[in-house]
């Protein structure tokens, strides 16, 4: 149930921009969601279309793009494959989670300005 949530602070972020730059329309937004995020992608994509409706986003298609989990050495900055010991061959180190974990990214919003 935290998808409705996100969803309302989605759309209070957008509602701040439109603000911010006196735009009459938003037409695309463009969400990054990290893959160990714990963030159910059809739940959130229902959440946006129920919640949007009476807002600025009541118009605008969302993108939902999945950002897949990803480590490295923070040594080296080595990458460590999928399915791999997470520890750095090389030098040792353990691996650090480097992109897709908690990350929720408002990444483009597409919108009219005058």
């Amino acid at each position: 149930m935290h998808e409705y949530a996100l969803v309302q602070s989605l759309v209070g972020r957008v509602e701040a921009l439109v603000r911010e730059r006196k735009a009459t329309a938003v037409h695309r937004l463009v969400v990054s969601v990290g893959e160990l995020a714990g963030l159910d992608p059809g739940l959130f994509q229902t959440a946006y279309d129920t919640f949007r409706e009476g807002t600025v986003c009541a118009g605008a298609a969302m993108e939902l793009r999945s950002v897949p989990a990803r480590w490295s050495c923070p040594g080296c900055e080595r990458e460590i494959a999928r399915g791999e010991v997470l520890a750095c061959p090389a030098c040792g180190l353990p691996a650090r989670l480097s992109a897709g974990a908690d990350e929720i990214l408002l990444e483009t919003v597409e919108m009219e300005v005058p």
